[in-house]
């Protein structure tokens, strides 16, 4: 799984609702992330298409059509799409994810696969096709990077639509053919046209890489492989693998018919032939451990990765092979030694011992053990005929600790009894204690963090006058919990000591304020327009981090009598101004000094100091005269 961190997605929240948390693969036409709907607490696959599809408005509204009718597309067989939207340039599909690898990973393990196995992969496919088909719909780009095969052994098809949706963007109007070359049918590449049969077209090319480990067609050019494909008949795979069933050839010759009213009418018919030929071929007869029978000499040695099905029959009536020259002894004919005659004794009687050997074996199919206990899925593999090898376990956010993971063979496989089956328990969903970071400097929090699998998240600078600035005083969640990997661990940071904002305090508890909280106060007057005695600048200005004992600068408004000030202000007020005594609210909750302070017919402005909900400080002091309408502020 690439998890670059490059990727700017990678931590983004989509649409409020799905975190990406890592990139899985890269396309042509979208990008699949991992990610948590933190909505529904599941993870999905994210497919976000490329910002230049995303930009075609044309693209968008052909995506989205295309996705409400894939959602409703409910089959074993198809991954399923839960969502679909756009977050300012990126558009999107959330769909179920499936851990596995795709057809074109095992191909790449194992270039080849035997005939039956093949067909085991391709009567889900065309399972998945056909109930696409049923309803309307074509895949237009079936190929093995769209199969997937899950740990739990079943296939599925995804990016049904996608195609589609391609379609309605500028791109095809510049003669850009939608799908991959190798696959595309001969309608396709001459007009561009598609339909059910232009699936079943490319599913028979894909039966046929699966059972030759090559594409029909090759050439230095896509143009020389569309060419082709309109162009020649594809041949069949015994003509690359000889050893390919007839049946394989017939199967791959109809679906791949160049005029499309000669193949199968639609992938449901492809799969009613498919399971047919499935019923007829043979089962595999190698059985699991062949080195005895593989070091045979002479013209029975079995050639490696053989699938033959019959033994080659040993004629009795042949007569042995003649002596190098100068072997003879005399005599004009050959007289066999008795020793020569006991060797074609022992090769027969062995020939005649694997062919019994391979008809009796007994065949069993891998049972579904995923999510089942492993001490109990162990009893079970080993009541049907299975000698079970435990592998190493790994962790896994689905399935519990102490349950099976995956099994290799997957499910449905057929071996021989007796073969081994090798089952990897679940370790449980990773987790990581978050490490501890107290009393560190932020940064190296932050490699703690980082070493231990995490990621930062928010860091909050608080006041604190017991924990030195710039140390860190906790983290969020605490040291020592166990998070899953990757979390976000928040950090709280001391700021040490904060300048409070005393603008506009009178200046007696605006000093004795500063001194409390540790700063040396000192405190300049001068002439202003403001109310006497009251703080209209400080410096280090509010909000600042400074250390303890920090001197803090107050100015003033020069303290005079506040008549003569207010009377200066205002020579109508004279002396016939009707005033009022402002009461005492200090300690009081700022709703009920609020309440008190407007019956009497003040206005009040409430100001953040220490927070809480108590009124510390107001101005005008208690027990002062102000004429109605005036303004008190209040400290909290």
């Amino acid at each position: 799984m690439d998890t670059t961190t490059a990727d700017p997605l990678v931590g983004r929240l989509l649409d409020g609702r799905y975190r990406i948390e890592s990139r899985i693969a890269r396309g042509g036409m979208a990008t699949v992330y991992l990610a948590l709907d933190v909505r529904l607490d599941r993870t999905v696959a994210l497919k976000v298409m490329h910002r230049s599809l995303a930009e075609d408005p044309a693209f968008v509204r052909r995506f989205i059509g295309e996705a409400k009718s894939v959602a409703s597309l409910s089959h074993p067989n198809v991954v399923h799409v839960f969502d679909q939207g756009t977050d300012g340039d990126v558009v999107y599909l959330s769909m179920e994810y499936v851990p596995g690898k795709t057809l074109r990973d095992i191909l790449r393990e194992r270039v080849r696969l035997p005939a039956r196995e093949a067909l085991e992969i391709m009567i889900p496919v065309l399972a998945a096709l056909g109930a696409a088909h049923q309803s309307g719909m074509v895949h237009r780009d079936v190929k093995p990077e769209n199969v997937l095969l899950t740990d739990d052994g079943r296939v599925k098809v995804v990016d049904f639509g996608l195609a589609r949706a391609i379609e309605a963007t500028n791109q095809t109007r510049t003669g850009v053919m939608i799908g991959t070359i190798g696959y595309m049918s001969p309608e396709q590449v001459t007009t561009g046209g598609a339909d059910v049969r232009s699936d079943v077209y490319a599913a028979g090319i894909m039966l046929f890489e699966l059972v030759t480990g090559q594409q029909p067609y090759d050439g230095e050019t896509p143009m020389s492989v569309a060419y082709r494909h309109v162009h020649d008949s594809v041949p069949p795979p015994s003509s690359l693998v000889h050893e390919t069933p007839p049946l394989i050839d017939t199967l791959v010759t109809h679906a791949t018919a160049r005029d499309p009213q000669d193949r199968p009418a639609d992938a449901t018919a492809m799969l009613v032939a498919a399971v047919d030929a499935h019923r007829m071929l043979p089962r595999q007869s190698t059985p699991p451990h062949t080195g005895a029978h593989a070091r045979m000499s002479g013209p029975h040695q079995m050639p490696p990765h053989s699938h033959t099905l019959i033994q080659p029959r040993a004629d009795l009536h042949t007569a042995p092979p003649a002596p190098p020259r100068g072997s003879r002894r005399g005599g004009k004919g050959f007289k066999p030694s008795w020793f020569l005659i006991g060797l074609v004794t022992v090769m027969v009687a062995a020939i005649a011992m694997t062919g019994a050997y391979f008809a009796q074996t007994r065949y069993v199919k891998v049972p579904v053990l995923v999510g089942e206990n492993v001490d109990v899925a162990i009893k079970n593999a080993q009541g049907l005929g299975f000698v079970v090898k435990p592998a190493e376990g790994r962790h896994d956010e689905k399935y519990g600790k102490g349950v099976v993971l995956s099994t290799d063979p997957v499910a449905g496989s057929e071996l021989a009894e007796g073969s081994t089956l090798t089952i990897v328990p679940s370790l449980g969903p990773k987790r990581v204690a978050v490490p501890k970071t107290q009393g560190m400097s932020e940064a190296d929090a932050r490699a703690a963090i980082a070493a231990a699998g995490l990621q930062v998240g928010n860091v909050r600078r608080i006041e604190n006058l017991q924990v030195p600035r710039s140390t860190v005083i906790r983290s969020s969640p605490d040291v020592g919990e166990q998070v899953k990997e990757g979390s976000k661990i928040g950090l709280f940071v001391s700021a040490g000591l904060i300048m409070p904002d005393v603008n506009g305090m009178p200046k007696d508890e605006a000093a004795a304020y500063l001194g409390e909280r540790g700063f040396g106060v000192q405190v300049n007057e001068v002439d202003d327009d403001a109310e006497p005695c009251t703080v209209i600048a400080q410096s280090p200005k509010a909000k600042s981090e400074v250390d303890k004992g920090t001197p803090a600068q107050l100015t003033i408004s020069r303290c005079r009598d506040f008549f003569d000030w207010f009377r200066g202000d205002d020579d109508e007020a004279g002396d016939d101004a009707d005033f009022r005594i402002v009461p005492q609210v200090i300690g009081k909750t700022v709703n009920d000094a609020r309440s008190e302070l407007s019956a009497q017919g003040f206005k009040v402005k409430v100001r953040s100091l220490m927070g809480g909900e108590v009124v510390r400080f107001q101005r005008p002091t208690p027990n002062s005269e102000r004429p109605p309408g005036s303004w008190v502020y209040l400290w909290r």
